[in-house]
This record gives structure tokens, C-alpha cells and sequence, in this order.
């Protein structure tokens, strides 16, 4: 029988979406037969009327899309369908014009590509309309509980990677610190792998607690050593020493993190006399072009989740485990929150590579 199987991308953007929905989209239509419609700007799209949404088939998904950043269907990260925030003030409940939206596209089933709160989203509507949904996890954050890693990920650490690559020559020019703050929301993830991987010497992470005096300390002896330049990562939620979140809030009363790299170069250059700059690398982690890893996770992730919607699985979602793809329930991802473990392999790593965490002489 033709299914009638539905794709969106929900929540920030990031690199490797494009190639998901190609996945999606190769695999249903010349593996099963079946129909894809891609929705655009997420649950945004369920909620217009008409509803927003395009045919898929090979030729609008050719090959190109694989190496494109972003996601050509848009997406969404603001308006809580179960809260959705009205022009008068006033917030209003609209999760059944999601659901009538994907009843009017006569969807058999409807592939989700967002972070966890996306996820626990879809996971609401699934029970309350009924149908069949399947997830796939993405996010720079990494922050997904139940998969090693989720799409997006690496090109963000190989992008941090890469600045800290570039900021070391300008450091050892001119006999400076020099200081990058990365995203990764509450966990540091992106900041662990990727002070390791552009070697680092101080990596400081939401889930470490920290001391300015220990980091100066770092500091002076990487200077006694000879060695003129330093380099420290942080993750855009570590907190102040006093234990204060740095936010910024825009015109419209939004709230997000940064400045925490700003506040810590004025401690460090008051403790070592170094001369020390920031960098706050920002949204360029999210865009550009996906790296192979992505390419290659997003495309598995998407031929396993149309598989699941043939075997008539529902309510699952699609992990990387001990290098494979495999099925976890939604309900128990959304429930496991995966911040940096700080007795794990990697943050061992680093501490035997002698980087400083901020905790310890």
C-alpha cells in the first residue's frame, strides 16, 4: 500500500538537516514506493491553512542538497504549539491545528528531525492526535539522552576546531591569551572535544565548577615555561566564580547566554598581566557546509527511520550506538538528558593531555 509519509525540521538549525531529508526522502519513495511531503518551517507549517508543505521525489532532492547547510523546508525554534504566544499577550493552546494539519495532508506517518525539546513536543502531539511519528535526533549541543551523538554535532566542533587553529598564530604573534566561547547550551560537549582536538589548555564546561585563581595559575606556568601564548575554551553557559548565569537579553525580552568569555578575560588579564582577547564563535558553529560525519550519520539516521515506519514501528527513536544505528523508545530519549560526563573517557583524556578543567592545581 502507498503511505503518505510526512518530514519536518524543528527547533535551531544546523548542518546535516538537508541530507536527512534526502535520506527521507530517497529511501521511502524509490525503496517503498511511497509518497513524501516535506512541511515547512516545522510545526509552523502543520498550523497554516492551507498547510505548508511540498512534494519530495528524487529530483527535487538531488545530490547537491546533501552538501547544503541549513534546511531548504526552514524551520522553528520559537512558539510552543501548547503555548503559542498570541499578539495580544495572551498565550493560546494550538496543538490541534497541528494535528488537523496533518490530517488534511492524509498522512500515514511523520518523521521529526529536532533537539529534545522538539522532540518532547512531537512526542506530545503523537499521543494526543493519534499518529504515527518517528524521531531523529540533531542538535550542535550533542545534549540528546540514548544516542552517542546527534546530526549536527561534529561540523560545530569541527568549525570551534578550526577557529581555535587559526587563533593560535594571531596568540603566539603578539604574546597573548586568547579565549573562545562556543555554544552548547547547558552542556559542554562542543567545548570538550573541541579544546581537545585544537589543543587547548584550558577547557572550562558548565558541568566542572570552577576557579579564576587556578586557571591564572595555569597561565604563569605555560608563560615560566617559555611558551608566550595560551589558549582556553569555554562553553557559553559556564557560570561566573560567583555562580551567576551571563545572558543577554534582546528587544523583545528574549534571554540567551553570552559574555561569559568577556567576563573571563578581564579576570585573566587582571591575575597574569597577559595581554588576552575573546572570540565569541557563535551561530557560525550552526551553518556552512556539514562534514563527512554528518553527511553520513544524517543519511543513516534517514534510511533507519523510514525502515521503522515499514515494520510499523512508532514512537522511536533513531540513535548511534557502538557504531551502529538502533532504536530507542521516544518517551525514555526525551526523559535521559545527556550532559558531559566528567568521570567519562573524554574529559580523562584531556586531564592526561594536561589540560586545565579550572578545578585543580
Amino acid at each position: 500500500m502507498t503511505k503518505r509519509l510526512g518530514v519536518l525540521t524543528s527547533g535551531g538549525d544546523c548542518a546535516g538537516l538537508n541530507a536527512v531529508i534526502r535520506a527521507v526522502t530517497l529511501r521511502a519513495t524509490q525503496g517503498y514506493g511511497w509518497q513524501v511531503f516535506g512541511i515547512k518551517q516545522g510545526t509552523m507549517g502543520l498550523m497554516s491553512r492551507p498547510v505548508e508543505a511540498v512534494p519530495l521525489n528524487s529530483d527535487v532532492v538531488d545530490v547537491s542538497l546533501i552538501r547544503q547547510g541549513g534546511t531548504f523546508l526552514g524551520t522553528t525554534n520559537r512558539g510552543n504549539p501548547f503555548a503559542f504566544p498570541m499578539p495580544d499577550g495572551t498565550f493560546l493552546n494550538r496543538s490541534q491545528e497541528i494535528i488537523e494539519g496533518i490530517r488534511a495532508l492524509k498522512l500515514d506517518a511523520l518523521i521529526g528531525v529536532g533537539g529534545d525539546g522538539s522532540q518532547d513536543i512531537m512526542y506530545r502531539l503523537s499521543q494526543q492526535g493519534g499518529f504515527e511519528y518517528i524521531a531523529i535526533p540533531k542538535t550542535i549541543d550533542n545534549d540528546v539522552g540514548l544516542t552517542e551523538q546527534s546530526i549536527g554535532f561534529m561540523t560545530a566542533v569541527d568549525v570551534a576546531t578550526e577557529a581555535l587553529d587559526r587563533l593560535q598564530p594571531t596568540a603566539a604573534s603578539h604574546d597573548r591569551v586568547m579565549i573562545l566561547e562556543v555554544m552548547g547550551r547547558d552542556a559542554g560537549h562542543i567545548a570538550l572535544h573541541a579544546g581537545i582536538a585544537g589543543g587547548a589548555d584550558v577547557i572550562l564546561i558548565p558541568e566542572v565548577p570552577y576557579r579564576i585563581e587556578l586557571i591564572a595559575s595555569k597561565i604563569r606556568k605555560i608563560f615560566a615555561s617559555g611558551r608566550n601564548f595560551a589558549l582556553i575554551v569555554i562553553s557559553e553557559a559556564v557560570l561566573t566564580e560567583e555562580g551567576e548565569k551571563v545572558i543577554i537579553t534582546d528587544h523583545s525580552g528574549k534571554s540567551r547566554y553570552g559574555g561569559i568569555s568577556h567576563y573571563l578575560a578581564d579576570k585573566v588579564s587582571t591575575l597574569t598581566g597577559a595581554e588576552t582577547r575573546y572570540t565569541v564563535l557563535g551561530h557560525v558553529q550552526r551553518g556552512g557546509q556539514p562534514s563527512s560525519q554528518d553527511r553520513l550519520l544524517a543519511s543513516a539516521f534517514g534510511v533507519y527511520a523510514v525502515d521503522l515506519i515499514a515494520q510499523g514501528k512508532t514512537n522511536r527513536m533513531v540513535t548511534w550506538q557502538n557504531r551502529e544505528v538502533v532504536e530507542v523508545p521516544l518517551d525514555e530519549a526525551i526523559q535521559s538528558y545527556q550532559a558531559v560526563d566528567i568521570n567519562g573517557s573524554i574529559v580523562h583524556t584531556a586531564r592526561g593531555l594536561g589540560i586545565s578543567f579550572g578545578d585543580r592545581f
